[in-house]
């Protein structure tokens, strides 16, 4: 069990580390939350470097891990797309507070190792799909009434 152990401490440095670089800072009376990527990425060019580099950490421990290519492949499309998204004038700063690829990054790591440790993860209400869903239900409701009327 000392490779469990090991991928949880992983996991712990990572997820500190995506809070930190994806969403330790809280926008007031709203639940949106950024870190420190989205804030070094307000420096034109340079900052979007230094926040790819920054995201080169998670990958870097994926590969400690000996994560598969797959993985790791995602990863890397990830990272390149916040990096992308990024260097678009005011619009970039936006999707860079929104993207957070650190995050994204963390959790497919996560994944992998409960795959490898054959546990199944914790299962989370998918929130976004209900609301989605629930508004579709809306709009039908609301098309099939102004039918009738």
């Amino acid at each position: 069990m000392p490779e469990q152990e090991a991928y949880r401490r992983t996991l712990e440095r990572l997820d500190r580390f995506s809070y930190y670089t994806d969403s330790n800072i809280r926008v007031p009376f709203t639940k949106f939350r950024f870190g420190l990527s989205p804030l070094i990425g307000l420096l034109p060019v340079i900052g979007d470097f230094a926040g790819l580099i920054l995201s080169l950490y998670v990958l870097y421990e994926a590969r400690k891990i000996g994560a598969d290519t797959g993985v790791q492949r995602k990863m890397v499309w990830n990272m390149l797309i916040e990096f992308f998204g990024g260097l678009m004038p005011v619009f970039g700063d936006a999707f860079d507070a929104a993207y957070k690829a650190n995050t994204r990054n963390t959790e497919l790591l996560r994944r992998y190792l409960y795959r490898e440790l054959g546990e199944e993860p914790p299962k989370r209400f998918p929130w976004a799909m209900f609301i989605v869903m629930s508004l579709l239900f809306l709009v039908l409701l609301f098309v099939i009434w102004r039918m009738i009327w």
